[in-house]
């Protein structure tokens, strides 16, 4: 009987060797781009330090200048930027081998939102970070010069800066995603659109929750990474229902078609299960052919 077995076992490895490999594959694709993108910018790395730190520049008083308290940070701190730069702009390749990922266990409904839902998101994240570089950095920063205590001098750490700025730059960049994520819960029915309404004042008080973590302790960045979280929370909570229509339209679709089809009928009115001899006969009879080949 071991002779029938082992390619049942071998039949359920392959799919699951093969997924590794797949998963291998993406992994190391999504390495590469981001490893491809890294040394193109890396002849540019002060450069784009320079411009990210062009906020807080503007903002400082004539002849005040940042200032790096490590002996190689000043080398190693735009290299860091850099690196952050490329994983971010590798984004919508990460996304692509993510969901080509999981593509194969959806339904063919839901590998049409595959596409929207890798843009939007790429776009989202994007606007987050643009969003907080042209309209929060100078609202921050020119309110923390605007305090600085009589006869203070404002010297920042380059290496303190940048990662108060790559904070600031993921914080507004997951917070746009909202729509994304009202979308994902209500796709699959973790929660339906009726329900995310009437929690809405449950959800504003969490909202500003999540600003006072993600942002500095000041009132300004708290407020400009709210409201643009509850406008999106709206807008997602307007696309689900769209969305729900639309895969309620097409399950109906689907079901009608069943129905109408005659090959669903799978299994003979007629059929008979063998009985307990029957299967017993059969058994024998696959020993026996089994028995010859291994004489042969």
């Amino acid at each position: 009987m071991s002779h029938f077995q082992e390619p049942q076992s071998t039949d359920a490895e392959m799919p699951f060797l093969s997924h590794l490999i797949e998963l291998r594959d993406r992994l190391l694709r999504a390495v590469l781009t981001v490893l491809v993108l890294f040394l193109c910018l890396f002849p540019f790395a002060n450069d784009i330090y320079t411009l990210l730190a062009a906020p807080l520049m503007s903002h400082l008083p004539a002849g005040a200048s940042m200032i790096a308290t490590e002996v190689a940070s000043p080398f190693l701190t735009p290299i860091k930027l850099t690196l952050v730069l490329s994983f971010y702009l590798a984004i919508p390749v990460l996304l692509y081998h993510f969901w080509g990922f999981v593509a194969p266990g959806l339904y063919a409904h839901e590998k049409n939102l595959i596409l929207p839902l890798l843009v939007s998101s790429s776009l989202l994240f994007y606007a987050g970070m643009l969003f907080a570089y042209f309209l929060v950095f100078p609202l921050v920063f020119g309110f923390f010069v605007s305090v600085l205590p009589q006869g203070i001098e404002m010297a920042t750490d380059i290496t303190h800066y940048l990662d108060f700025v790559l904070n600031m730059f993921f914080a507004f960049g997951l917070a746009f995603e909202v729509p994304i994520f009202t979308i994902l819960l209500i796709w699959t029915g973790f929660v339906t659109p009726q329900a995310l309404a009437e929690k809405r004042p449950y959800i504003i008080v969490g909202v500003f929750i999540i600003a006072m973590v993600l942002t500095p302790p000041e009132v300004f960045s708290q407020v400009l990474l709210a409201v643009p979280m509850l406008l999106l929370f709206e807008l997602g909570l307007w696309m689900s229902g769209y969305l729900l229509r639309y895969k309620t339209k097409v399950e109906q679709q689907q079901a009608t078609a069943t129905a109408a089809s005659p090959a669903t009928q799978t299994t003979p009115s007629d059929y008979q299960p063998l009985t307990v001899a029957e299967l017993e006969a059969q058994m024998r009879q696959y020993e026996a052919e089994d028995r010859d080949q291994t004489a042969k």
